[in-house]
């Protein structure tokens, strides 16, 4: 067995594992997988390379023979399907052919990869907590609300009443799907792999969704419930926080609005906007340095030490935004183990070439059952454009 048919053989085992109904570690499969596929093209490349440096020693030996026979023999004229089968042959392997006595016919050159863009997925996803209850429709989070106090109690009366108080989040299931269609000659005719590239964009899709819907969900039926949600229930509105500009005092007025009032919470991330990412970096002092020290790298970085995650369902608030209004949620900013991803079905995608047979359409759809919810009492200050704007 070959590396090629080893690779197609692992591949099939972890389809197999991702069909199956036993846990199973998505992240390394995940891995593998991609590793593989890179192993793969470039043992791919590696053999078509060799082919063609194979055919290209072939054609300098029949010139060469091609030559002798000239020196030796009377030169035999070629067949014209002959000819036009080398002319073929030549701009299959991309070389120059002439087609006329002074007309030179160049040949086009495609890549055989597809570069990739921006990132267009928030690692929000992957940072909020966790939880696969596979076949499930719901699941309810307890959490605690707040301890009662203690008092003064006088002899024979009765004790102070300090009753435990505790919440429950609802997270109920939702329907994520995404579906794109590509031709046959796209899966089978180009060098690069195209279809691949399309199948991976199912499972994009449904992820970019999903990271916006932690923050924006409307928490109805069949939708996540969104840190920014009225139906976010764990969090008292009271607790929002109204900024009219991004300014020096900013990040410390956000930082200390968070937790109770008998600490300072540490930990914690802040989730917003790139836009305002952007004013928090232009902020200068009297001598034109920098305010804060802010380190990028990607999709996360630090303000401060503060960590924080760049997330495009924020609206921001300098300048008014783009597209923002006053009272919009702008940034959030906790724990983001006090958000509840639960993951109800694995993601599942299919491939049919049934549907629109007769164009030679291939249809490719994906789909994941998810559900989502604050699951602590104020796990999240919000932060909101002030009504009244600067």
């Amino acid at each position: 067995m070959n590396r090629l048919q080893e690779i197609e053989k692992r591949k099939q085992e972890i389809r197999e594992l991702l069909e199956g109904e036993q846990e199973v570690d998505f992240n390394a499969l995940e891995k593998e997988l991609r590793a593989l596929n890179e192993e793969k093209e470039k043992i791919e490349k590696r053999q078509r390379l060799l082919e063609e440096a194979r055919t290209i020693n072939e054609d300098q030996n029949k010139e060469s023979r091609t030559i002798e026979t000239f020196n030796n023999e009377p030169e035999k004229r070629e067949d014209k399907d002959v000819k036009v089968e080398k002319r073929g042959q030549a701009l299959k392997e991309n070389r120059a052919v002439t087609v006329g006595s002074s007309d030179i016919v160049l040949p086009k050159h495609t890549g055989n990869d597809i570069r990739p863009t921006f990132n267009e997925v928030s690692s929000l996803i992957d940072r909020v907590n966790y939880k696969l209850l596979l076949g499930g429709e719901s699941y309810q989070q307890p959490y605690l609300k707040g301890y009662g106090t203690g008092g003064y109690t006088a002899e024979g009366t009765d004790y102070t009443t300090a009753d435990v108080i505790f919440g429950y989040a609802d997270i109920n299931k939702a329907k994520v799907t995404a579906y794109s269609e590509d031709t046959e000659e796209v899966l089978k005719l180009p060098a690069a792999d195209y279809d691949a590239e399309v199948i991976k964009g199912i499972s994009v899709a449904s992820r970019k969704q999903i990271s916006r819907e932690i923050l924006i969900g409307a928490g109805t039926t069949n939708t996540l419930t969104g840190i920014f949600s009225t139906n976010a229930t764990a969090i008292d509105a009271a607790t929002d926080i109204e900024i009219d500009e991004i300014n020096n005092n900013t990040l410390d007025e956000i930082v200390f609005s968070y937790g109770g009032d008998e600490d300072v919470e540490d930990a914690a991330v802040l989730i917003l906007n790139k836009n305002d990412l952007k004013a928090f970096v232009k902020l200068r002092d009297s001598n034109g340095n920098r305010i804060h020290r802010v380190v990028s790298n990607g999709n996360t970085g630090t303000i401060d030490g503060i960590p924080f995650i760049i997330n495009s369902a924020c609206l921001p608030i300098n300048n008014g935004g783009s597209g923002g209004t006053a009272g919009d949620y702008a940034m959030a900013y906790g724990s983001l183990s006090n958000y509840g991803l639960t993951i109800f079905s694995e993601m599942d995608v299919q491939r049919s070439t049934d549907f629109k047979f007769k164009q030679g359409m291939i249809a490719h759809k994906g789909s994941v059952f998810v559900g989502g919810n604050v699951i602590s009492k104020n796990g999240f200050v919000r932060v909101k454009r002030a009504t009244t704007q600067a």
